[in-house]
């Protein structure tokens, strides 16, 4: 049973969520602002957050930079602002996705099905996507049954991007998390990995393509 740590100063709100999870099994942990929800991590370790922006005390930005900082977990943003603006803050400070007020129940339940599987596809050492298998211990990547060499930061590249389908990454985060805090180089070193990832995997034999978003980075979609 997942469970799902609600966080909204509207009771009503989280009421919703919470009707709408536990008929899906879902055990649902609420708290009222981000000071409560900090309080209540050392009882229980949620496995997905759905995190209100707008909160007293401690509000949501705060919040999920401290939930990124501390904990491997699948975060969702939930706020009435639907500004592109917002949505860029929202992925920097860690968020997996972003979910506009008022939002379809039946909705917001099937994007934590799909990051719940996410989370699971990226705490394993092996995974598939499209036409392609990736084991990160043997740094193997397959495509059609077909070993594709390539160098170590391209594999990491991928695997990240392979682990989250349909995640969007923004280069700031890629640099951070592959290449290191202290790197001096500029984000254009994304640009060319990802230019010649697609290169090495063409959307119509990989069974995947890398999107770039712009003015935000880059998300990997599997073709049906």
């Amino acid at each position: 049973m997942a469970k799902v740590l609600v966080v909204d100063d509207d009771p009503n709100i989280r009421e919703l969520v919470a009707l709408f999870l536990l008929r899906e099994g879902c055990d649902i942990i609420e708290a009222k602002d981000g000071e409560d929800a900090l309080s209540r991590l050392d009882e229980v370790r949620p496995d997905l957050a759905i995190i209100d922006v707008m909160m007293p005390r401690k509000d949501g930005w705060a919040l999920c930079a401290e939930l990124r900082e501390a904990y491997d977990l699948p975060i969702i943003m939930l706020t009435a602002k639907g500004e592109t603006a917002h949505k860029v803050r929202g992925f920097e400070q860690g968020a997996d996705d972003y979910v506009v007020k008022p939002f379809d129940p039946p909705e917001l339940v099937m994007r934590v099905k799909a990051l719940l599987k996410r989370y699971r596809i990226a705490t394993s050492r092996q995974l598939e996507f499209g036409r392609v298998s990736m084991d990160r211990s043997e740094l193997c990547a397959l495509s059609r049954g077909v070993e594709v060499p390539m160098p170590p930061k391209e594999f990491d590249l991928l695997f990240k991007l392979g682990s989250y389908p349909g995640k969007t990454f923004t280069r700031e985060h890629l640099i951070e998390q592959l290449w290191g805090m202290d790197y001096e180089g500029d984000e254009r070193t994304v640009d060319v990995h990802i230019k010649r990832l697609r290169e090495r995997f063409p959307e119509e034999t990989s069974g995947f393509r890398i999107v770039t978003i712009r003015g935000l980075g880059y998300r990997l979609e599997e073709r049906l």
